[in-house]
C-alpha cells in the first residue's frame, strides 16, 4: 500500500486523505498513519507546487552549475555536498558520475546575483576545484509536467520542389 500511496501523491499532492483512502481501499486513519510514518522516515520529504515563474511578473533567474570537486579522506564527497547545500540559493544538488562531481540548480533575481553567488560563495568552498555555470533560458517541462502547450507551434513548414 505504501508504494501505491507514494505513486499517487508524487503526481498530485493535493489529493485529500479521503480521496486517497477511497483510491487505495484503506481507512483514512491508516492513510494518515502511513503518511506520518513515511514523513518521519524522510521517505516523504515535502509537498510541493510546480510554478511556472515565466508566467508571473516575478524576476527569477535559474542556473545549473557543474561543480568539480576533490573528495575528502573518510568522507568522500559528503562534507563538500553539505557545505554546498547549506546555501539558500541552492534549490537542488546531485552527486554525478561523469566529467563533474556535482550539479546544482540555483536561483536568483538576476544573472548577476547568480554570478556573485558562484564567485563569492560556491567557488570558495573547500574542496571545490572548478565550476561551470549554465543559465536556464526557457523551461519546457519540469517534474514530468509540460509548462507550455507546444502543439500549436509544431506545425510543419510547407516544402515545395
Amino acid at each position: 500500500m505504501e508504494e501505491k500511496l507514494l505513486q499517487l501523491i508524487e503526481k498530485q499532492a493535493r489529493y485529500s486523505v479521503s480521496d486517497l483512502a477511497m483510491a487505495l481501499q484503506e481507512s483514512e486513519e491508516n492513510i494518515l498513519e502511513t503518511m506520518s510514518e513515511l514523513e518521519r522516515k524522510r521517505v516523504i520529504c515535502g509537498y510541493h507546487t510546480l510554478v511556472n515563474w515565466d508566467k508571473t511578473n516575478k524576476e527569477k533567474v535559474q542556473a545549473l552549475i557543474q561543480i568539480n570537486s576533490t573528495p575528502e579522506r573518510e568522507y568522500g564527497y559528503d562534507r563538500v555536498a553539505a557545505r554546498i547545500a547549506r546555501y539558500p540559493e541552492v534549490d537542488t544538488l546531485y552527486l554525478l558520475s561523469g566529467s563533474s562531481e556535482f550539479i546544482v540548480e540555483v536561483s536568483g533575481k538576476t544573472m548577476q546575483d547568480v554570478a556573485m553567488f558562484v564567485g563569492s560563495k560556491l567557488a570558495c568552498i573547500e574542496g571545490v576545484t572548478g565550476t561551470s555555470t549554465l543559465f536556464v533560458l526557457k523551461k519546457y517541462k519540469k517534474a514530468g509536467m509540460l509548462l507550455e502547450d507546444n502543439e500549436d507551434r509544431q506545425e510543419r513548414l510547407v516544402v515545395t520542389p
